[in-house]
C-alpha cells in the first residue's frame, strides 16, 4: 500500500497503550461517557486511490475506544456499524445523554465484548455523515461540500481507510474484527485483504455477496431520495430544504426488510391508531403505518441522504466471489478467497432474518471449511428479524464472549 500521511486533528488525543476512556464505567453498567476522536490521512499527494479508479484525500475518520489497550498491544477488536449506525458504538456522549451508543448492549464491562478485558474500536465508516470525510465534507478544492463530486466508494475502500486508523494505534494484529449486517461484510472483506493482521472474524446477519432482492430494496429507496425535488442532483448543502422526504421513505423500506413477519403481526397487527373507526382517508391509520412515519422523522434529523445513496451502493457493489469471474461455483470462488486467512471463523445467522437469511451464512461456513479454515455456525432462533443482531444481545453474549476467550488465550 502507498505511504501515508498522517496528521493530528485538533481533537486528536496522542495514544496511550494503556489509555481509558473518558470517564469511569457508568452506574448502568456501560463503558460511561465517551469523547470522540479523530485522525486526518491520505493528504496529497499520499491520497486513498479507491477502487472506481479515483483518488479522494485528504481523508478524517471520526472513532471512539472502549477500554484499555494491553502493553502487548492484542486484545483489540474493531467493530464495523452498519448501514445508518456510526462511531459511537457504546456509552453516551454526555452524562445527560438519554439514549447510549448502538451497541452498548454489547460493549461494555462483563459484556459480549467486555472493556474489562478488551480494546474495542469503532470509526464512522468513509462516505458517513458523522464526521468522518463523504458527501457532506468541504472539498478542499472548491471550498464547497462534496455533493454529487464525491466519489463512489466500496466496502474495501471504506476497510482500506481504517487500517490507517488500527495502524496509527500501533496495532499490528488485532484480536477480531466483527459487525452486524453491512458491520460483518466489512468484517469478511478486512479478512481477506488484511489476512495476517487478524485472528478472528465475527461476521453477524451479513453474506459474502449482496443479492438482487436486497439490490432490488436499497435501489428503491436511492430512487425516492433521487426523485425528491430538493435533492437537486446531490448539491443541496447550504439550502433551506433538503430531501428529506425522500430519504424518509428510504428509511421505511429499510425497516420493513429489518422486522420479521412474526414481529409485525405481534407488535402491530392490523390495529388503528383509532380504536375501530376507519378514516376512509389516506393518512397514517394503521398502528404499523404511524410507526414507519415515526422511524423516518427521526431518521432524516440525523442523517444526509447522499450519505444513505453512497453507503447503499457501497453495499450494493460488495462481492467476495468477484461475480464468479471465469465461470466455477460460488463455493470454490469463496474458499479461493479464503485459503490465505489464518483466521477464525464466528458466524452468527437468525433464523427469521429474510435480509441475510440462514441460507447466506451457511454458504459461508461451507466456504470457510473447503478452504481448511476453522468456523463455527451458530443460528439463533428468534422472531426479531435482521434486527436480531442489534437485539439478541443476551443469546449472542456467551457465545462471542467464550469464542473470544478462548482465542486470546490460545
Amino acid at each position: 500500500m502507498a505511504a501515508v500521511s498522517l496528521t493530528l486533528t485538533a481533537r486528536e488525543v496522542i495514544f496511550s497503550p494503556m489509555q481509558d476512556q473518558e470517564m469511569a464505567p457508568g452506574a448502568d453498567g456501560s463503558v460511561g461517557v465517551i469523547k470522540p476522536r479523530s485522525l486526518t490521512g491520505f493528504t496529497p499527494p499520499h491520497e486513498l486511490k479507491l477502487d472506481c479508479g479515483r483518488k479522494l484525500g485528504p481523508i478524517t475518520q471520526v472513532y471512539e475506544t472502549y477500554g484499555r489497550l494491553n502493553r502487548r498491544r492484542s486484545n483489540a477488536v474493531l467493530v464495523f456499524h452498519a448501514l445508518s449506525g456510526d462511531h459511537h458504538a457504546a456509552g453516551r456522549c454526555r452524562p445527560d445523554d438519554p439514549k447510549p451508543g448502538w451497541w452498548d448492549n454489547m460493549i461494555g464491562p462483563g459484556k459480549a465484548f467486555d472493556t474489562g478485558r478488551l480494546f474495542v474500536i469503532c470509526a464512522n465508516v468513509l462516505g458517513g455523515c458523522r464526521g468522518t470525510t463523504g458527501p457532506g465534507s468541504i472539498n478542499p478544492r472548491t471550498g464547497r461540500p462534496y455533493g454529487s463530486a464525491f466519489p463512489i466508494v466500496t466496502l474495501r475502500d471504506m476497510i482500506r481507510a481504517q487500517k490507517t486508523l488500527t495502524d496509527h494505534l500501533g496495532i499490528r494484529q488485532l484480536l477480531a474484527v466483527t459487525g452486524g449486517s453491512m458491520g460483518g461484510m466489512m468484517a469478511l472483506q478486512w479478512a481477506v485483504e488484511y489476512p495476517s493482521s487478524v485472528r478472528c472474524v465475527i461476521p453477524i446477519a451479513a453474506a459474502a455477496r449482496q443479492s438482487p432482492k436486497n439490490i432490488a430494496l436499497q435501489e428503491v429507496g436511492r430512487r425516492a431520495i433521487m426523485a425528491d425535488p430538493d435533492w437537486n442532483g446531490g448539491d443541496y448543502y447550504g439550502r433551506t430544504a433538503r430531501p428529506v422526504r425522500g430519504l424518509g421513505v428510504a428509511r421505511m423500506i429499510g425497516h420493513i426488510s429489518y422486522l420479521s413477519g412474526r414481529t409485525m403481526w405481534d407488535k402491530f397487527g392490523r390495529r388503528l391508531m383509532n380504536g375501530d373507526r376507519l378514516a376512509f382517508d389516506f393518512v397514517p391509520e394503521f398502528q404499523v403505518e404511524t410507526y414507519l412515519q415515526h422511524q423516518a422523522d427521526i431518521f432524516v434529523k440525523r442523517f444526509d441522504p447522499n450519505s444513505y445513496l453512497y453507503i447503499t451502493k457501497a453495499i450494493d457493489y460488495f462481492d467476495l466471489a468477484n461475480g464468479l469471474r471465469n465461470g466455477g461455483s460460488l463455493k470454490a470462488h469463496l474458499a479461493a478467497r479464503f485459503k490465505k486467512c489464518p483466521s477464525k471463523f464466528l458466524i452468527l445467522s437468525y433464523t427469521s432474518d429474510w435480509l441475510y437469511p440462514v441460507e447466506r451464512s451457511v454458504e459461508l461456513a461451507e466456504a470457510l471449511k473447503s478452504a481448511g479454515r476453522e468456523v463455527r455456525h451458530e443460528t439463533i432462533q428468534t422472531t426479531y428479524g435482521h434486527d436480531a443482531c442489534f437485539l439478541e444481545a443476551n443469546r449472542m453474549a456467551p457465545i462471542i464472549r467464550e469464542f473470544l476467550e478462548a482465542n486470546q488465550a490460545a
